[in-house]
């Protein structure tokens, strides 16, 4: 029998990175444990914020991506969560174009899947973080390449989500493996309407991205009438991560809770907790 944990997400407010990695410190994942994992990665030009806020009379964690010399992307009206990562596809000759030459990535350069995953596969991190980081950035480079009809080598993640992204799944991986998470399952994902403003235009909710993941990986959604993004594709990647139902019975030994960025009528949080089957 494993001896490792049963993380239990419950998204009854969608879910993203950013929440699902204060969600995780909040369940007892440690900064210094973040910060060394992700000073693994040859990624600059951004810091981390954590700190404790209150969301409907509940204090809860929150983790934010500050870039340098960049408005924080979460500020960005109708635009992705945290700066949630978002594709595009370049041709294949701009592909061989669009040489990195750079020992570090810089916020401001465009990240194709295959550089990404060169990164970590040549990085130093753990390896149940460098095979879970692998595992979601991949779900999401599958989904776009998908929506767009091209070779998921093609995928080019934009400069602002790359980042934000990359720390976003780094650190998710880097909190499951401390928090010796071996099993994860989640609830239905609850999603807005309407329509969001991005790099391709005006899409609607859920985005493409999403939907291709939800499809590929067996998702539940529930949609309900609140206007916005509430599942972001970094998010329907981490809820892809999951392995069966969720138990009929069960028990919880640790609960912790993640802010959104967003306010809706209803508390903007991700529930996470660690639970035994009975």
């Amino acid at each position: 029998m494993s001896n490792g944990n049963t993380l239990y997400l419950e998204c009854r407010s969608g879910i993203s990175g950013d929440m699902t990695v204060a969600a995780l410190l909040d369940l007892g994942a440690t900064e210094e444990n973040l910060r060394a994992e992700l000073a693994k990665l040859p990624v600059d030009g951004y810091d981390i914020q954590i700190k404790k806020v209150m969301k409907s009379g509940l204090l809860v964690s929150d983790f934010d991506v500050i870039l340098e010399h960049e408005v924080p992307a979460h500020t960005y009206e109708n635009s992705h969560e945290h700066g949630d990562v978002e594709a595009h596809v370049h041709s294949h000759e701009h592909v061989h174009d669009e040489v990195h030459t750079h020992d570090h990535m810089h916020p401001h350069v465009h990240r194709s899947w295959a550089d990404i995953e060169k990164m970590l596969l040549e990085s130093d991190l753990k390896p149940r973080v460098k095979a879970l980081s692998l595992q979601m950035f991949r779900t999401v480079a599958e989904a776009e390449a998908k929506v767009h009809g091209h070779p998921v080598d093609e995928v080019h993640f934009h400069e602002v989500g790359a980042v934000d992204s990359i720390v976003d799944i780094v650190g998710t991986a880097a909190c499951l493996d401390e928090l010796n998470v071996d099993k994860v399952v989640v609830s239905e994902l609850t999603e807005g309407c309407g329509h969001i403003r991005c790099q391709h235009g005006v899409l609607p909710v859920p985005v493409p991205a999403v939907l291709e993941i939800a499809a590929a990986h067996h998702l539940t959604f529930h949609q309900i009438e609140q206007e916005g993004e509430m599942v972001t594709p970094t998010g329907a990647a981490i809820a892809a991560l999951s392995e069966g139902q969720i138990p009929a019975a069960y028990c919880v030994k640790k609960v912790g809770m993640g802010a959104g960025k967003r306010e809706y009528q209803n508390t903007n949080i991700l529930r996470a907790m660690l639970i035994e089957e009975k």
